[in-house]
């Protein structure tokens, strides 16, 4: 159990919302031309959210900034699914995801969230904390992705020297579509789930400022990117190799992602669950990209996670 159980929740409630106003104004100003659309939602069982799409801008095709508190009984499909125990749940987060238009300009996700488990008398029984984030990149600029990696080894260090190489292999392994010849979904960054008060000495308020510094750095570590790349010129051929590239996204999310099955497994709301989806997408029968290309060149390297930050 963790001590100041209640601060601890109302802290990050208060983080995701001050997060998700500052990123949605940073990612417009980027974009230039499209605003966020806001649908805040109620969840029957209990909770709700707010959900902010952005469509079809100068820079962003589909993207989405998501936060949701919802709370319920802990059913027995939860328990056979999700293996957890317990009588009631809490979660709350912040997810986002941004497919470009540009196929130069990565796609890229984060999420952070917190977790509480409770007794029939309501008292907590456990309780967690998860997030990350990962880059999809369609076109290999090594020097973004060293940069994307840097930037939150940095933030990881501030904490503890452990935490990035062990999140950046967990990334490595989560994000990977094992039908798919174990083909990783991109080039990593770094992903955490279930931990908790004490784990690598880091008391609760600790993940939470971690939580805080991964989540704040996002401006930094991708908005410079898609900055960097968003009127470079591309061709039609491109545009559908990216396609073909959010095929295998689009495969991850509805096949093994976990946040995807859980808000579906707890009857979240099911447009704010597939917001992380791309607006278009192919799914050609056996395409193999051209011999020596640079799309050739990018599935290599899905076959093999890399060490960035020794090249």
């Amino acid at each position: 159990m963790l001590g100041n159980e209640e601060s601890i929740k109302q802290q990050f409630i208060d983080f995701i919302h001050g997060l998700q106003n500052h990123l949605c104004a940073a990612i417009e100003q980027v974009d230039g031309a499209a605003i966020f659309k806001e649908d805040v939602w109620q969840r029957a069982e209990g909770g709700g959210g707010i959900t902010r799409i952005i469509a079809n801008g100068a820079v962003f095709e589909k993207g989405g900034v998501n936060t949701s508190i919802v709370f319920g009984d802990v059913t027995d499909n939860m328990r056979k699914q999700l293996k957890i125990e317990g009588e009631k749940w809490f979660a709350c987060g912040i997810s986002s995801v941004l497919h470009p238009i540009n196929p130069m300009v990565p796609t890229v996700h984060f999420n952070y969230r917190y977790f509480e488990l409770y007794d029939a008398q309501h008292e907590v029984i456990d309780s967690w904390f998860g997030g990350g984030t990962d880059l999809t990149p369609y076109y290999l600029f090594e020097d973004d992705v060293v940069h994307f990696h840097q930037s939150y080894q940095t933030i990881c260090n501030q904490f503890h020297v452990d935490l990035y190489p062990q999140f950046k292999h967990h990334c490595d392994t989560y994000f990977v579509n094992k039908h798919r010849n174990n083909e990783c979904r991109g080039v990593g960054g770094i992903f955490y789930d279930y931990q908790r008060n004490g784990n690598f000495n880091m008391t609760a308020a600790d993940w939470l400022s971690f939580a805080k510094a991964c989540g704040y750095i996002f401006e930094t570590s991708y908005l410079t990117i898609a900055t960097k790349h968003k009127d470079d010129t591309f061709t039609d051929a491109q545009k559908y190799w990216q396609q073909i590239r959010r095929g295998r996204y689009v495969e991850f999310n509805l096949v093994h992602d976990r946040g995807t099955l859980f808000g579906l497994h707890t009857n979240g709301r099911t447009e704010s669950i597939l917001m992380s989806l791309p607006p278009t997408v192919r799914f050609d029968y056996e395409y193999h990209p051209p011999k020596d290309s640079a799309e050739a060149a990018l599935q290599a390297i899905l076959l093999q996670p890399k060490n960035w930050l020794q090249l």
